[in-house]
């Protein structure tokens, strides 16, 4: 795997230049007091679409790239959501908001094809260890009864 094999990735791309288009034409719309609220959540929540399906076209098993590529439509629909907030309250144009709102629909749309291909394709499925699932064992979950002031049994959860 490397950066020009991920330049090629049609959905990566479209998620970077959506984190670009965000850092240029909504970040400077925001108010300064926004500067630790809403202009950080979004970049962070937009920069992380491109990032997780980065990430996850680094990793070796197909289960993982899914994984992220889940993380990455999350942050899509955070960055959307960010977006209807700042649309609403008046930050950004009308005109900006509807145009990001149908990149992030096409962009969504582009993710459950990659992820579609990925579970069929299965890539990875029959390397050495891909079937192997660590899971630690959960301690089970007591509940002591207490007592009340007139000395009968209550149950805490």
């Amino acid at each position: 795997m490397s950066i020009q094999g991920l330049k090629k990735l049609q959905v990566w791309l479209r998620a970077k230049d959506y984190a670009v288009k965000v850092y240029k034409q909504v970040l400077p719309l925001l108010p300064p007091e926004e500067k630790w609220n809403l202009n950080q959540q979004l970049r962070r929540s937009s920069l992380s679409i491109s990032a997780n399906i980065a990430e996850g076209y680094g990793r070796f098993y197909y289960q993982d790239n899914v994984r992220f590529c889940y993380n990455a439509r999350g942050s899509l629909e955070e960055t959307l959501s960010h977006l209807i907030f700042a649309f609403e309250i008046g930050f950004i144009p009308a005109a900006l908001y509807t145009e990001l709102e149908k990149e992030g629909e096409e962009i969504e749309k582009m993710l459950n094809g990659y992820i579609s291909f990925l579970k069929k394709s299965k890539q990875g499925a029959n390397e050495p260890g891909a079937n192997h699932v660590v899971r630690e064992e959960s301690e089970p979950y007591e509940i002591e009864p207490l007592e009340d002031s007139d000395g009968s049994e209550n149950t805490v959860l």
